[in-house]
């Protein structure tokens, strides 16, 4: 991992000096590039994984609302809202893969009403998933979220990364996890997939 470019104590996220040289590169390559800041923002759906916003805007633009930090000459903007689910992520860089985010929380959960997670059948179908489905997945760089129940034998998941996006996805859930669940869990009749297909574009990293 490359070391970590000196920041202010209270910075919010880390940047290291490879992504840092990347990002004023491409800082400097625009016309206005004296004024710009870097602006990060999360973007947070319920039940689903995070999206990332990464673009270059001038500094005195930004939001009242919108924190300004300077981290080793280059400008991070970061929108109020953003806070919460950045703080304490490394942004770094690689060859291979770009701009990275590795980010210690977690999406908020999905809310939809009348379901339950806080319960015994809960904890079971929990379990299997840590056990046993998203091990399964993480083949395919996926896993999946378990939201609720509605008391009558139906599990609600969502699913992310690999599984979020993909043409295989509703067939994976199907086939794979809702026999798991089935099968292991007394009390689970069927799964039912409420992700946001549409929004996965990529089928390994949406």
């Amino acid at each position: 991992m490359s070391p970590l470019a000196p920041q202010n104590a209270d910075t919010i996220i880390e940047i290291t000096e490879v992504a840092l040289t990347q990002l004023k590169m491409l800082r400097d390559e625009e016309p206005e590039k004296e004024r710009l800041g870097l602006r990060l923002e999360v973007i947070a759906t319920p039940g689903e994984e995070f999206k990332y916003d990464l673009s270059f805007e001038i500094v005195t633009q930004a939001a009242f609302t919108d924190e300004v930090r300077t981290i080793d000459g280059l400008k991070v903007i970061i929108p109020l809202q953003t806070f919460e689910h950045i703080n304490g992520a490394t942004l770094d860089y690689s060859e291979r893969q770009g701009l990275i985010i590795r980010n210690p929380n977690k999406p908020p959960m999905a809310n939809i009403e009348g379901l339950v997670r806080d319960d015994e059948l809960s904890a079971n179908i929990e379990a299997v998933i840590a056990a046993d489905v998203n091990p399964a997945l993480a083949s395919h760089g996926g896993f999946v979220t378990f939201v609720g129940h509605d008391g009558e034998g139906v599990a609600y998941l969502t699913m992310g990364g690999g599984c979020h996006g993909c043409s295989m996805s509703k067939m994976t859930m199907l086939e794979g996890v809702q026999t798991t669940l089935v099968e292991q869990v007394e009390g689970v009749l069927k799964v039912r997939d409420i992700t946001d297909h549409t929004t996965g574009a990529n089928p390994y990293y949406s």
